[in-house]
Order: structure tokens, then sequence, then C-alpha cells
């Protein structure tokens, strides 16, 4: 069991932060969401309805690894998605059409700052490039959700910070919900409106698969955040902020 006794209601346009130690089930929380895997038993509802079992456009994901096509310029990454949701079958638009997806694609690239590399290949690309690149693949679809997988866990501390910029700006523009799992526990309080702890406060030496994580503090982030943040256990602030960072090779 991975996860167990969860019951989260948010609301549209919230900024949720998960944080915890590794194992606690927050990426696979994600899975969930994005519809790569499915709950043993309960309901994902998107304004009332059932979350579809499979990825669509409602949800769009940015993940650690950088998940651009190494294959297609910086304009046919984001472009991509935009032909292949207009004519699934051939996978490319024609006439206006096209031309539409193409500046639709531009204003992305504009908006997080790539107008300047729309004809470069990902490895021409710094790390922070590319992951404004997988952002804007992920918000040119218009997605109602963004899954946000330790986005900037591999990146360089001063490049972090302006991501975090980026991303902030991005959100108040499009009022997307936003889940990001993150092991920065500072990072969660800087971006998040809300801050989901997942832990496994039941264990079991014998049967260590027994019982599963779950959300066990849910705080608000507005104004006071470092008010909130003294609303966790010093104990368990100390837990978080010495788990180092996963980097996926």
């Amino acid at each position: 069991m991975v996860l167990e006794n969860l019951s989260l209601q948010v609301n549209e346009g919230e900024f949720c932060a998960l944080v915890g130690a590794s194992g606690c089930g927050k990426s696979t929380f994600l899975r969930l969401l994005l519809g790569q895997e499915r709950a043993s038993r309960g309901r994902i509802l998107l304004d009332g309805q059932p979350l579809r079992s499979e990825p669509d456009v409602s949800r769009g994901v940015v993940f650690q690894k950088y998940s651009v096509f190494p294959h297609l310029s910086v304009r046919d990454n984001v472009v991509l998605g935009l032909e292949l949701a207009g004519a699934p079958l051939t996978g490319r638009r024609f006439g206006a059409a096209r031309r539409a997806a193409r500046e639709q694609a531009d204003a992305m690239i504009d908006a997080v700052g790539l107008s300047h590399a729309g004809a470069r290949y990902p490895a021409a690309l710094s790390g922070g490039m590319q992951q404004r690149l997988a952002i804007a693949q992920a918000l040119v679809m218009k997605p109602r959700v963004l899954l946000l997988d330790e986005p900037f866990g591999a990146l360089d501390p001063g490049i972090r910070k302006d991501m975090h910029a980026l991303l902030l700006d991005l959100w108040k523009q499009t009022g997307l919900t936003v889940f990001m799992v993150t092991h920065d526990l500072s990072e969660g309080f800087t971006l998040g409106t809300r801050l989901l702890v997942f832990d496994k406060p039941r264990h079991d030496p014998q049967h260590p698969n027994a019982y599963g994580a779950r959300i066990t503090y849910d705080l608000a982030l507005n104004q006071g955040r470092m008010a909130a943040r003294q609303a966790l256990p010093v104990s368990l602030i100390q837990r978080l902020e010495s788990v180092p960072l996963e980097v996926i090779a």
C-alpha cells in the first residue's frame, strides 16, 4: 500500500506544494492525478465529474528529467501538441489552421522567455532553458491542471530562483490549478498557496507495506507564509530539510 485515507478538496487556481520524505507517495499521487495509475478504491473528480483514467489535455505535466523531443526545434516541440490535437490522424495541420497553431506556439515561447531560441534544438539549450521549453509544451495546450514533479530539482540555485519567478508569473496569468512535488521545503513555502505534507505515521517492521502514507498536514499559505511554517513540528521540518534532492540522471 502506497497511499491511504486521502480526502482532499482543491479549489480552482490553487497552487499546492507537495512535500515529504522519499517514498511517501508524492509522485504516486501525481501519477494518479495524471491518469498514469489507477487508485484501488475511491474517486478523483474534476468539476464533480470523474477524472479520465488516462492522460489528456486537461492535465499538463513537467518532470524533473527534461522531457522534450531532442530531434525537434524549440518551436516544433511546442507546436507538436497543437498539431496532434487538431489533426490526430496526420499529426499535421495545413493552411490557416497551421498558421494559427504556430502563432499560438510562438506566443507561448515568448511567454517563457525563449523567443530568441525558437530555431534551436534541445541539445543547444541549458538545463533551465529546457525546463522553460517543457513548461511551454505543457501550457500551450491550455490544461486545467498543471502537474510538476520536482521540475527544478536538477537546476543550480540561481537558475531555480529565475524559474520560480517565471512559474509564479505564468500561474498568475493563467489561473491554473497547480500540484508541485518538491523535496525543498523552502521552495514549497515560496511557491505554494497550500502546503500538503505527506507522511507515513504508521509502520509495521514485519509488514512494511501494510500501511500507506497520508496527508498529515494541510497548511494554507497566503500572506503569512513564515507564520504558517511554524505550524509544522520542528522535528518534521528537520526531517524534510535533511532529505537530499533526488536528481534523475
